[in-house]
């Protein structure tokens, strides 16, 4: 039988806790999206007007939650997407969310630009973690990430696509967290009003960018800090770039951003693996379609061609049946495993994870649906 802990048995309880427990320069860096966060509330609120269909007569087994990908069964058909400065939000986040995706028998994706490492993290999980590569401007310093990925034994490359440029987040600019950073007197304030946040902080040491601390010079202050950032990984993802890594890469190769059906064909044509598609949940692109939106198209044209996956503004077990329903293989959610952590600490990813099981198991007997999937046959068709 699955627990967790019935004091926030809800994803919005974590949330709430959450938010009382980091600095408030913390969680709006987690919580918010771009310009006006249109896109950020529409990836939730159209996913949430998908409907499924129960079958109440029907002969009904059991439902599982097993799902194979890539050659692999998870035991759960999502994963925990890949996040940037995770520490900054809770100290260790991306070790106590990795460790509880090994334990889980789920997908972790580490970001390049997170405050663990390749090796850390490959270490934790065994090897079973994947990779997400913001594409360098340099090529050196992507062969050097993807050899330290393929060493430490990660299965799937993620390559990120939807970042040729940073989002306009003007809460990160009230706060200081756009680039460069700087620390203002209200972010200290926060701080001392967090004594947890802020002693375990102290303990474990200021976030810094983990896989980047091997190629970045010494004793660089916020600014400068910032600026190597925005030198280090500007430009954009095109198929020049692809190609060399497709070549390169032995394991799965996955592309994180698609949005619209012509980057689909695009990963098809360049032999990629799969795609998780994605409008990086509501932060860069405030006048785009939702993901969901864009899932429908793209599921209903490639899904027998390639492996679609999904994340962005997933919230909740019924969250991840309305996606797979609507044509995608796999969930991963982000911000739900960083609510997560922020409020319980060390039990946030093991707890997150069982009420997302206890949600998605229910809805599958709800429906009479005995795998994932078989969701598509539940899935009520709208005109449109």
């Amino acid at each position: 039988m699955i627990k967790y802990n019935t004091n926030y048995p809800g994803i919005d309880d974590l949330r709430n806790k959450a938010q009382k427990k980091i600095p408030g320069f913390a969680f709006e860096y987690l919580d918010g999206g771009c310009n006006e966060d249109v896109n950020l509330h529409k990836n939730t609120s159209e996913l949430r007007d998908v409907e499924l269909k129960p079958l109440y007569l029907t002969k009904h087994t059991k439902s599982d939650l097993k799902t194979n990908l890539f050659g692999h069964t998870y035991d759960a058909p999502f994963g925990i997407s890949p996040i940037g400065l995770q520490g900054l939000m809770w100290p260790n986040a991306p070790k106590i969310l990795a460790k509880a995706a090994f334990e889980n028998n789920i997908p972790f994706i580490l970001s390049t630009v997170t405050t663990a490492s390749i090796e850390e993290i490959g270490e934790i999980t065994e090897g079973r973690a994947w990779f997400q590569l913001y594409h360098p401007a340099d090529n050196s310093l992507r062969d050097d990430l993807i050899k330290r990925a393929e060493a430490a034994k990660y299965p799937v490359l993620v390559i990120l696509s939807d970042v040729p440029t940073f989002g306009y987040r003007p809460r990160d600019i009230r706060n200081g967290l756009g680039m460069p950073p700087k620390m203002t007197f209200k972010n200290m304030l926060q701080i001392a009003g967090k004594p947890e946040w802020a002693l375990r902080t102290l303990i474990n040491g200021q976030p810094e960018f983990a896989n980047m601390k091997p190629y970045m010079p010494k004793g660089l202050n916020m600014k400068e800090l910032g600026l190597y950032m925005n030198k280090t990984f500007a430009g954009r993802l095109n198929e020049e770039k692809i190609k060399p890594i497709r070549d390169k890469w032995r394991g799965k190769l996955v592309i994180k951003g698609v949005a619209s059906e012509e980057d689909a064909e695009t990963a098809i044509k360049l032999g990629l693996d799969g795609i998780i598609v994605s409008n990086h949940g509501g932060r860069q692109l405030d006048a785009g379609e939702s993901a969901i939106k864009s899932l429908e198209h793209i599921a209903k044209k490639y899904k027998d061609q390639i492996t679609i996956m999904m994340d962005s503004g997933i919230r909740s077990g019924p969250d991840i049946a309305r996606t797979l329903a609507t044509g995608a293989a796999f969930a991963f959610l982000g911000r739900t495993f960083m609510y997560g952590v922020s409020a319980l600490g060390q039990e946030g990813g093991q707890h997150v994870i069982s009420i997302l099981k206890t949600q998605l198991q229910q809805v599958m007997e709800q429906i009479c649906c005995e795998t994932t999937g078989d969701f598509e046959k539940h899935l009520i068709k709208k005109n449109s």
